[in-house]
């Protein structure tokens, strides 16, 4: 694929092999740079070499925040902010997935707005911010592209999607995602696969849309069961990674629903379950309800994975098991006893997301009752 430079509302995506040279404009006449990462990802990528050297040769400093967990804290974010406000950094570089870039980019904000949790929870989007360059390290995110940040507040265990910021830069090198294990790669690329069936099927969907994620599932439905046993081929890194900017740009316009929002309180709950298996577990009953509210979309969405799927409401049974059977087929098995929830809890996660998330599923095509949230979550055992 030829690398190109997309320029999406407030972002600046460079895509393809060398991307991060040609962004490293970036960082001309800055001082000092907040640099966030993960544990490893950073490093065992490469992308963290690749950056060392450009800093070196533009004579920028690092600042290093390393202290960011998979599903993060917002404690983590509020800490890197703070200590790039303290050492006045001049802009902020993330190198890594999801969860790293989020972080980022409450920090950008926090570092000079002094933002409140609570003002951005309610939608505040601060005018001033630390310039903020994202390297994202997967092909699952699509924070890349979007205004979006997951943070999980630690007192209470709840996992919020806020409304934040959009990089000022983004690289999506498929080089830094040959490094990604055979589970990450399964989990990142099933993320994707949910930005865009969700995005598709919001309530505030629309052509546009559709036509991205109608290509992120193809590439998706094509490309990942032979990348699961070809774990280096940077090809099929190249498309996944593609696809999953696309379902990306699918998000920022039109969201996500059920899915996402049930994940979120799972995952909130036991930060220990990869939000991408999250969503695995639960997408294939939200897929059955869905195909019953938006069957022609849901069937032209799913036709990669299933040309035989037809749209039609009593066509959901199939559309279901379709989604399970595919993510059965790349590899995915697990149920979510495996992470330590029993039935018994099902009851405190329906009432977590009716209490502290019901937000998040706004944008679902169908009445989210207890009920529904009960039968998905339990279908999830």
């Amino acid at each position: 694929m030829k690398p190109f430079r997309l320029k999406h509302e407030e972002v600046t995506l460079y895509f393809g092999e060398g991307s991060l040279d040609k962004a490293s404009w970036f960082l001309e006449g800055k001082r000092k740079v907040g640099v966030v990462t993960g544990k490893q990802s950073a490093r065992v990528s490469g992308a963290l070499d690749d950056l060392m050297r450009i800093m070196s040769e533009k004579g920028v400093e690092p600042l290093f925040y390393s202290d960011v967990s998979p599903n993060p804290y917002l404690s983590q974010a509020l800490r890197a902010g703070e200590l790039f406000w303290r050492e006045s950094v001049d802009a902020v570089v993330a190198i890594g997935g999801g969860s790293v870039i989020d972080a980022a980019k409450v920090a950008s904000v926090v570092a000079v707005s002094g933002a409140r949790f609570e003002d951005l929870l309610k939608g505040a989007r601060p005018k001033r911010r630390l310039p903020l360059l994202a390297v994202n390290l997967t092909h699952g995110t699509g924070t890349e592209v979007d205004r979006y940040a997951v943070v999980t507040v630690d007192e209470t265990r709840e996992k919020h999607g806020l409304t934040v910021t959009y990089p000022d830069v983004s690289v999506d090198d498929p080089k830094y995602t040959l490094t990604l294990s055979l589970e990450q790669t399964i989990y990142t690329s099933l993320d994707a696969f949910y930005h865009a069936y969700e995005s598709a099927t919001s309530k505030v969907s629309y052509p546009l849309v559709e036509t991205l994620s109608y290509e992120a599932v193809a590439i998706i439905g094509d490309k990942l069961p032979r990348l699961v046993n070809n774990l280096k081929d940077i090809s099929l890194r190249t498309s996944m990674l593609y696809a999953s900017m696309l379902a990306g740009l699918s998000i920022d316009m039109a969201s996500t629903h059920l899915v996402h929002a049930v994940e979120h309180v799972l995952s909130g709950l036991e930060p220990k379950l990869p939000h991408g298996a999250g969503l695995a577990l639960l997408g294939p009953r939200v897929v059955y309800y869905t195909h019953k509210v938006q069957p022609e979309t849901s069937a032209k969405l799913l036709k990669p994975i299933n040309p035989y799927i037809k749209p039609v409401a009593d066509d959901a049974e199939r559309a279901m098991k379709s989604v399970r059977a595919f993510q059965e087929r790349v590899g995915f098995k697990q149920r979510l006893g495996d992470y330590g929830f029993t039935e018994q809890d099902v009851p405190r996660i329906v009432e977590f997301l009716f209490t502290k998330l019901r937000y998040m599923a706004e944008e679902t095509p169908f009445p989210v009752t207890e009920d529904v949230v009960r039968d998905v979550v339990l279908s999830a055992f």
